[in-house]
C-alpha cells in the first residue's frame, strides 16, 4: 500500500527565508535537487533548519566517511585549533601534515613508497596528478574515459565527460585529452562480450594505430568505479588489462580515488578490488570526514619535480590534516569492514525491492558505493530521468535524503558508519518513495 509522505509543508519558514537568502548572494551555478536546509547532523542523521529529521545517504557526497560530526573527530579538530590553524606547508613545515603524509604511505596500494601533495579539494589533486605525469614522462597527451567526472577546474574539466552542461561554454579546454568508451556491462558500446577487453583493444588496435602514437601518452586517468557518470563497475578484465596495457607503452597509470577511495568500497582504495597498483591517484571527499582536503600521490620515483614546481597555500590545512589521520584510524579500525557488510546488505534489499519494481532496471557496485539505474522498459533498458527525479523528491519528502548520478541513475552513498537499523529504515523509505513516484508517472 502507498504510505502518504511524512513531510508536507516542505520547505518550512525557516528554510524559505534562508532559500530566498540564497537565491540573491549564491551562485546558481550549484545543482540543488531539493530545499533541505541542513542545521547539525549526527551519523547517518541530519536535521533541518525546521527541526524536520532525515537519514542522509548521500553522506554529504561520500565526504563524511564517518558519519556526521564523529565525536573523536570533532575532538581532533578542537584540540588542533586551540594549538595553531593555519601555517602553509608550500613553504612552511609542520608535524599534523608530515604524519598524515607517513600514514598515508602505511595505507598505499602499492609495493612502492609513496610521496603526497596536499590540496583541498578533488579537483586540485588530479590537477596535481596531470601535470607531474606530463613533467615526469615528457610527454604531451592524455586518455581519459566518457563517463568519468575528474572535476570542474579548467584542467581536469578537459577529462570530465559526465555531462555537457559541465563543459558547455568552456571550450577550448587544455589540448591533448582524448577519451574513449568506459566498459559499461549493462550499457555496452563497444562489440563484444566482454566490454574491459573490448576497450582495451579498442585502445590498442583503434586508436594507438590511427589517431594517438602511444609513445606520446603521459597517462591514462580513470575512476576504478565511475562514481559521477552512473556508480558504473567495470568488469574484471578491464583494469588489470589497462594496467597491462600501459605497461606495455610506459604510460603511466592514474586512478582517480576521490569518490571511490577511503573505505567505501570495502577496501582502502577500489582499485584494490582488483589488485592493481596505479602510479599516481587521487583523494579527497572521504579523506577528513568533511575538512576540506585532497591528495595526489604517487610512486616516489614518480615524483622528480623540483621546488616550486607545483604549491598549495591551504593544501595540508592542520586542521583538515587531523581530521583526516583520525578518519583513517577510524576506517581501519573497524568502519572499512561495516561499509563491506553492509554494503552486501543494502545490495539484498535493493535486489528485493527491484523484483517488485519494473523501474529498477539495473542494481551494481561495490561496498557503499551502490546505484540503481531507473528505466521505464527492463528489456529495452530505457533510460528514466524524469521517474529517477520523482524518486528523490519523494524520497525527501519521505525523511530520506538521496541524489542522482549519471542520466538516470540513483546513487547511494552512505556514511561507512552506518547501522543494520538506519540501513532498513532507509530501505522502506526509499521503497515507499519508489511506489509513490511510479504511480504519479501512470
Amino acid at each position: 500500500m502507498r504510505k502518504e509522505p511524512k513531510y508536507t509543508n516542505l520547505p518550512g519558514p525557516k528554510a524559505k527565508a534562508l532559500l530566498d537568502l540564497d537565491r540573491t548572494y549564491i551562485s546558481p551555478s550549484y545543482t540543488r535537487s531539493y530545499p533541505f536546509v541542513m542545521d547539525h547532523g549526527r551519523g547517518s542523521e541530519v536535521w533541518d533548519v525546521d527541526g524536520n529529521r532525515f537519514i542522509d545517504f548521500n553522506a554529504g557526497i561520500a565526504v563524511v566517511a564517518t558519519g556526521h560530526s564523529h565525536p573523536e573527530v570533532v575532538k581532533a579538530i578542537q584540540e588542533q585549533a586551540e594549538k595553531f590553524i593555519h601555517m602553509a606547508g608550500t613553504d612552511f613545515y609542520y608535524e599534523q601534515e608530515i604524519l598524515l603524509a607517513r600514514k598515508l604511505n602505511e595505507i598505499r596500494p602499492i609495493k612502492e613508497e609513496i610521496q603526497v601533495f596536499f590540496t583541498n579539494s578533488g579537483t586540485e589533486a588530479v590537477e596535481s596528478a596531470v601535470k607531474l605525469a606530463r613533467y615526469h614522462t615528457g610527454r604531451p597527451r592524455f586518455l581519459a574515459f566518457i563517463g568519468g567526472f575528474h572535476g570542474r577546474t579548467m584542467g581536469s574539466l578537459a577529462f570530465t565527460a559526465s555531462k555537457p552542461t559541465q563543459r558547455a561554454g568552456f571550450f577550448p579546454m587544455m589540448p591533448g585529452v582524448t577519451h574513449v568508451p568506459f566498459p559499461n556491462p549493462y550499457r555496452p558500446l563497444l562489440r563484444g562480450e566482454d566490454q574491459g577487453k573490448a576497450v582495451l583493444d579498442y585502445i590498442e588496435n583503434v586508436l594507438f594505430h590511427t589517431m594517438i602514437p602511444a609513445e606520446e601518452v603521459a597517462a591514462i586517468l580513470v575512476e576504478p568505479i565511475q562514481g559521477e557518470g552512473g556508480y558504473v563497475v567495470p568488469p574484471d578484465s578491464f583494469l588489470p588489462g589497462l594496467r597491462e596495457l600501459c605497461d606495455r607503452h610506459g604510460i603511466l597509470l592514474i586512478a582517480d580515488e576521490v569518490q571511490s577511495g577511503m573505505g567505501r568500497t570495502g577496501k582502502m582504495y577500489a582499485i584494490e578490488n582488483w589488485g592493481v597498483e596505479p602510479d599516481i591517484y587521487t583523494m579527497a571527499k572521504g579523506i577528513a570526514s568533511g575538512m576540506p582536503l585532497g591528495a595526489m600521490v604517487a610512486r616516489k620515483s614518480i615524483m622528480t619535480w623540483p621546488p616550486g614546481a607545483h604549491g598549495n597555500t591551504f593544501g595540508g590545512n592542520p586542521l583538515a590534516c587531523v581530521a583526516s589521520m583520525k578518519t583513517v584510524e577510524l576506517i581501519r579500525n573497524g568502519l572499512m569492514e561495516n561499509a563491506a557488510k553492509m554494503g552486501s546488505y543494502a545490495m539484498k534489499r535493493l535486489q528485493a525491492i527491484q523484483t517488485k519494481h519494473p523501474c529498477m532496471g539495473d542494481v551494481r557496485g561495490k561496498g557503499l558505493m551502490i546505484g540503481v539505474e531507473i528505466v521505464t522498459d527492463k528489456e529495452k533498458k530505457t533510460p528514466a530521468p524524469e521517474l529517477r527525479n520523482l524518486i528523490v523528491n519523494e524520497a525527501f519528502r519521505r525523511g530520506l535524503l538521496l541524489l542522482g548520478c549519471g542520466a538516470n541513475t540513483l546513487r547511494f552513498s552512505p556514511a561507512l558508519t552506518i547501522s543494520r537499523e538506519i540501513m532498513d529504515e532507509a530501505m522502506e523509505l526509499l521503497e515507499d518513495a519508489t511506489t509513490a513516484a511510479e504511480g504519479a508517472m501512470l
